[in-house]
């Protein structure tokens, strides 16, 4: 007998590609996108700082150099003179609108957060009849706009009286549909039943597993929350326009709006007018600079789990 041996299948070898040729168009391409998108960034950006460095010049200048000097570059710098005649102007009223705004935007943004988790909280981790039917009626609410529901207001708050009051502007800054939606979202995905199941067990009630155990979850959904709602209030300008008469209850964003008006009969004022614009977005921007961190944390966090 004649012993047949197999011969070891043969294993193709791949063909390779044409030297450079994949590799260089990968690394091409590559290079093509990257600077594509540090140069859509890039002017993005300066779409965006240009303003912001306009106004900031314009408000180091005096009334005689803002009109024959170049727009955006400084001239005789007259920041802290500028900034000293608008506190000095009538008696402080711009402090006085600064701390209305502070009221409005940071204790209203606050109890809006706190009120929107509350309820996400309860649509994503409690079941009751019409669950769903209450969550599409507050998405519904994010589409309608502020001001189609600040005549309404203004008609609601006449009826008790209520207009030309604190109360007029800071009630209704503290519902956020987009808070409750948000809250709802990262309640879902970033609260384990296990988690609230195991509170339950240790003896705490429910509201203090919500404060104790899914707030700290839902921390980067509460600062952005919050953040949100704490813009909208620092610029909202038709439901102050519509509900206040007295000056000393006015917002910034109305006061400076006020002085705006007044330009043609007080030129002088146009000065004030912008450096107090300048002045009216820095908590703004302490604001987001400040809460940063939490949302880095959070971003760090989702990625470890």
């Amino acid at each position: 007998m004649t012993a047949t041996t197999a011969s070891p299948a043969r294993t193709a070898k791949p063909k390779r590609a044409p030297r450079g040729a994949s590799q260089h168009s990968g690394i091409r391409e590559s290079a093509v996108s990257r600077t594509i998108a540090m140069a859509v960034m890039v002017v993005a950006t300066l779409y965006f700082l240009t303003p912001i460095w306009w106004l900031f010049v314009a408000s180091s200048k005096t009334r005689a150099d803002f009109t024959t000097t170049a727009p955006l570059w400084f001239a005789d710098f007259a920041l802290f003179d500028n900034i000293a005649a608008l506190f000095d102007y009538r008696n402080a009223v711009f402090l006085r609108w600064l701390g209305n705004s502070a009221l409005y935007a940071g204790v209203g943004a606050l109890i809006a957060t706190i009120i929107a988790a509350m309820a996400g909280y309860a649509i994503a981790k409690y079941t009751f009849r019409g669950r769903e039917t209450l969550f599409n009626v507050i998405l519904g609410g994010v589409l309608v706009p502020a001001t189609a529901l600040a005549l309404p207001l203004f008609l609601l708050f006449s009826q008790v009286g209520a207009t030309n009051t604190v109360w007029a502007v800071f009630l209704p800054s503290l519902v956020s549909p987009f808070g409750v939606y948000l809250s709802r979202i990262y309640a879902a995905a970033s609260v384990p039943d296990e988690i609230i199941e195991a509170a339950r067990i240790d003896g705490a009630g429910e509201v203090r597993t919500f404060f104790t155990v899914a707030t700290r979850l839902m921390a980067p959904a509460l600062v952005t929350i919050f953040l949100f709602q704490f813009v909208a209030i620092w610029n909202n300008f038709f439901l102050p326009l519509i509900m206040l008469r007295d000056e000393s209850l006015f917002p910034v964003t109305l006061g400076l709006y006020v002085w705006n008006t007044q330009v043609s009969q007080i030129p002088d004022i146009r000065a004030l007018v912008i450096i107090g614009s300048l002045l009216s977005i820095i908590p703004l921007i302490l604001t987001f600079l400040g809460l940063q961190r939490f949302w880095q944390s959070g971003l760090a966090n989702g990625g470890l789990k």
